[in-house]
């Protein structure tokens, strides 16, 4: 199993002057930036690939949710589950 990525934060402002550092890790090390405004977390900066495969399993769960059989509605909760858990420990690990 690979490592999990180094996940780096910084203030937005801070993160503009150095942007493309954060790029560059997103991009090349698939390390993700998470951008703080104010204390709270406002946006990330990933890598596109990151961003495609997030928006592949969105479409796949939004997919299985309109599907009308009871398996259909089982994977759907099943994936809906994983990606609030990935979520939960996405922000604890802060």
């Amino acid at each position: 199993m690979s490592e999990r990525p180094t996940v780096h934060r910084a203030k937005i402002a801070e993160a503009r002057n150095v942007l493309g550092e954060v790029i560059a890790r997103a991009r090349f090390a698939s390390e993700p930036t998470i951008l703080v405004n104010r204390g709270k977390e406002a946006a990330v900066i990933v890598s596109y690939a990151d961003y495609a495969t997030l928006r592949e399993l969105r479409a796949y769960v939004e997919e299985l949710e309109e599907g009308t059989t009871a398996e259909h509605a089982h994977k759907a909760r099943i994936l809906s589950e994983a990606l609030a858990l990935a979520k939960m420990r996405a922000f604890d690990d802060d």
